[in-house]
């Protein structure tokens, strides 16, 4: 019994290890073993063992003129099934590629996830100098239009909950974050000025479900001397009517 216990640790613990590997991926196009090992704090040759399974079972691919690992195709044929008719990402493409013509900007959209926020979609400005927006990007709920609105938007629990991890992981005034918070639910949308990244602005309006809690984020970011006080103030209303029809076709 104690052999056959000791196995399965092996196991989940070679589990873990191997999704570490691939989580990797999020912030990196590509990486050599020693890249990888690094980064997961594993000694070159476990990495080696298990790297070589992810290959083989199409995780991982390999390239030749490198030598160095990216995603494989199977993890695009994973995430062709979870993506549905009723699936946000998909669903509001459209409406935030109209919106991007319109206003010229970048548009997101991003949920909550866990103490940090998810985006699920983009639609990246046409103009030369623009807000690069890469889908899977995570960022944290201390800072940021879109931030600011899925916490304001959550239920009072949930809300007190991330308010406490919050002030116990993070550098935040949050005092002064809650009347933030406050003022967002007040005019029902939210600004940000180089808040998380230097020469950036945004806006971002919340969309909800059918039950009426908030669902995701809809935000329009790009380089401050572009997307200016005043531009935003202009921004608000054209944003505010996407946000009506989103907000209509996910009750459909």
């Amino acid at each position: 019994m104690e052999r056959e216990a000791n196995e399965k640790k092996s196991i989940v613990r070679a589990v873990d290890r191997s999704l570490d590997i691939l989580l990797c991926f999020l912030q990196h196009k590509e990486l050599n073993l020693t890249e990888i090992a690094h980064l997961v704090s594993l000694h070159k040759s476990t990495v080696f063992r298990l790297v070589q399974t992810l290959e083989n079972k199409g995780f991982l691919i390999k390239t030749m003129d490198t030598e160095k690992y990216r995603l494989g195709y199977k993890i695009l044929e994973l995430s062709a099934n979870i993506v549905g008719k009723n699936d946000p990402a998909i669903l509001f493409l459209p409406e935030m590629q109209s919106l991007r013509d319109r206003i010229g900007e970048t548009i997101s959209l991003y949920i909550k996830d866990g103490y940090e926020r998810l985006r699920i979609q983009s639609v990246e400005s046409q103009l030369p100098i623009r807000r690069v927006a890469p889908v899977g990007a995570r960022m944290p709920l201390s800072v940021g239009a879109s931030s600011k609105v899925l916490v304001a938007y959550s239920d009072s629990g949930e809300k007190q909950q991330i308010l406490q991890y919050l002030k116990e992981n993070e550098q935040i005034d949050l005092e002064q974050f809650e009347k933030q918070l406050s003022k967002v639910k007040n005019q029902g949308y939210a600004t940000s000025f180089e808040e998380r990244e230097q020469g950036t602005s945004a806006v971002s309006v919340p969309i909800f479900s059918h039950s009426g809690k908030i669902l995701a984020a809809l935000t329009v970011s790009g380089p401050i001397n572009r997307l200016t006080y005043r531009r935003i103030k202009e921004i608000i209303p054209i944003l505010g009517e996407s946000q009506k029809r989103l907000n209509r076709l996910i009750h459909l």
